[in-house]
């Protein structure tokens, strides 16, 4: 392997399961359509445009079985369908609304051509399935397609039972495969959270590789003598990249980072919160709330300067000028790295997908840029995490136990456990006690016994993703997020006492099947007791 810099960017796409088929317009699922008009399309254009122009990309993309099914889910695309054609319709308003102001109606105009340009290459491009794209591109070695746990559990808390861990694995595995036609090499840590004890997991569903905080690296047992520079292996042979740190702050940090620039588009100013209720009826949530157009012309701005209206040409010259800096200080760190290994140092960039669109409207120009820059570059080389390991000598992998580490709030757990969540554990522990007892009491069952212990075993699985207690500590969205779990737990233990009783609504079972539809070939059996 020769010794060129090797980047390697890696995206964490993820979704909470929201699905309300018995409201008409509720505006939780608008996270969704949001996700997908301002992230997800707009990032594969990005590799349609790169791939033909010949342009070497190459991008780990972690998909997390919830957002898999929500992709794919009929009702939520012909509601993100009708989500974009109000958006259109409203764009036309807008560009006549705007008339006196050629600025903003030029804006107007842009963003208009955007939302009909998204709907026309979601429907017709794309035949209203982008996993198949993500996989055509993963078939070229363009991308890798790691997944992640089936709900994104923060799995360091789910140690203590192993048939817990184990569900959150295999039905990620069985999601990938039914999706992608292969078994996955990587394993995204939901939140990068880590604990020694997952080692176990990861080793038995036969993982190549992980991805670890750069503190939980760099404080392992021993310390690794490359730093977050180079990978590492547990003691069963599970190996373990690390996060660049300097490359997330450079994105990501409050004051400095690239994506708070106050020429950039201000992500959370939108009309829809400013125009009179009845110019913005289409938008009104269920509840009557207001919700985001996607018409926003307002740039950042800054504590020293005021609001301006956001200049498409402005940004776009800066988004260069930033992939320059980024490149250059990561060479930088990897020429100084280098010079401390023989082995070829490599610098993994990881996000959350949706940083590159929807919280950060340049942030797909951003990564086309990065790699237009980076193929004119002899120095640079972008390398998916598997392709790299590959290339490594096997005895060049220190054996390392990282720490107990993950990216949230001071990097470890407390964004998970606090006063504002802490009281749903009591329950989440005694509903896995229940589901592991049902699953070894009903071995074999079929019929509508079986319907209705594979809904039990979804309940579980959705009470532990980790947005809700997350959304709970930042005090965001938190009635939704509470309400979220209390339900799922709710309908684990209506189930759980329906079975005691031998006697099960069949009409409220299929109305929750309905409703809680994900993971269609699920199989309870997956909380039985490995013997």
């Amino acid at each position: 392997m020769d010794r060129r810099h090797v980047i390697s960017i890696v995206l964490n796409a993820h979704l909470p399961f929201v699905r309300h088929p018995e409201l008409s317009n509720p505006s939780e699922e608008q996270w969704f359509f949001e996700a997908l008009s301002e992230t997800y399309l707009p990032l594969l254009e990005v590799f349609d445009r790169l791939d033909a122009d010949r342009v070497p990309f190459r991008v780990g993309i972690a998909l997390s079985p919830t957002l898999c099914h929500l992709l794919q889910d009929e009702l939520l695309v012909q509601r993100y369908l009708d989500y974009t054609s109000r958006q259109i319709e409203f764009g036309l308003e807008e560009i006549e609304r705007t008339e006196d102001s050629p600025p903003l109606q030029a804006l107007a105009k842009l963003f208009y051509d955007k939302a009909v340009d998204r709907r026309i290459c979601f429907t017709e491009r794309y035949k209203g399935n982008i996993l198949h794209v993500f996989n055509h591109y993963q078939k070229k070695g363009r991308i890798e397609l790691l997944t992640t746990a089936a709900t994104h559990a923060f799995l360091p808390f789910y140690g203590f039972c192993p048939e817990a861990l184990q569900a959150q694995i295999e039905v990620a595995i069985t999601s990938y495969r039914l999706n992608f036609g292969r078994y996955p090499q990587g394993f995204w840590l939901p939140e990068l959270g880590w604990s020694p004890a997952l080692e176990t997991y990861l080793r038995a569903y036969n993982f190549g590789y992980t991805v670890v905080d750069t503190h939980g690296l760099v404080f392992g047992e021993p310390r690794a003598a490359k730093g977050s520079f180079y990978p590492v292996k547990t003691p069963s042979g599970v190996l373990i990249l690390a996060r660049d740190y300097y490359a997330a702050e450079d994105i990501m940090a409050r004051d400095t980072g690239f994506s708070h620039d106050p020429c950039y588009r201000d992500t959370y100013r939108d009309v829809g919160y400013e125009l009179p209720p009845k110019l913005v009826k289409p938008f009104l949530g269920s509840n009557g709330g207001r919700t985001r157009t996607g018409y926003k012309y307002w740039a950042s701005g800054g504590e020293d300067m005021e609001k301006q209206i956001y200049d498409p040409r402005i940004a776009s010259a800066r988004v260069q000028e930033q992939v320059r800096a980024f490149l250059d200080a990561r060479i930088s760190r990897l020429r100084a790295a280098g010079e401390y290994m023989k082995e070829t140092a490599i610098s993994l960039c990881a996000y959350d997908a949706d940083t590159f669109g929807r919280f950060w409207h340049e942030g797909s120009q951003f990564l086309e840029a990065l790699f237009r820059e980076g193929s004119r570059r002899e120095e640079i080389q972008f390398m998916n995490p598997a392709e790299y390991l590959y290339k490594q000598a096997a005895f060049s992998f220190q054996t390392v136990i990282p720490e107990f580490s993950s990216t949230g709030t001071n990097g470890y757990a407390e964004m998970w456990l606090d006063a504002s969540n802490d009281w749903m554990y009591r329950h989440m522990v005694r509903s896995l006690e229940r589901m592991t007892e049902l699953a070894e009491r009903f071995p074999d069952e079929s019929g509508l016994k079986e319907r209705v212990l594979n809904q039990a075993a979804r309940e579980v699985l959705l009470a532990q993703t980790s947005d809700w207690p997350k959304l709970l500590y930042k005090q965001e969205d938190s009635e939704y997020a509470r309400c979220q779990i209390e339900s799922c737990l709710r309908n684990f233990t209506t189930i759980y006492e329906a079975l005691g009783s031998n006697y099960i609504s069949t009409e409220w079972l299929t109305s929750l099947e309905r409703r809680h539809n994900i993971f269609p070939t699920i199989n309870y059996r997956v909380f039985r007791r490995k013997k």
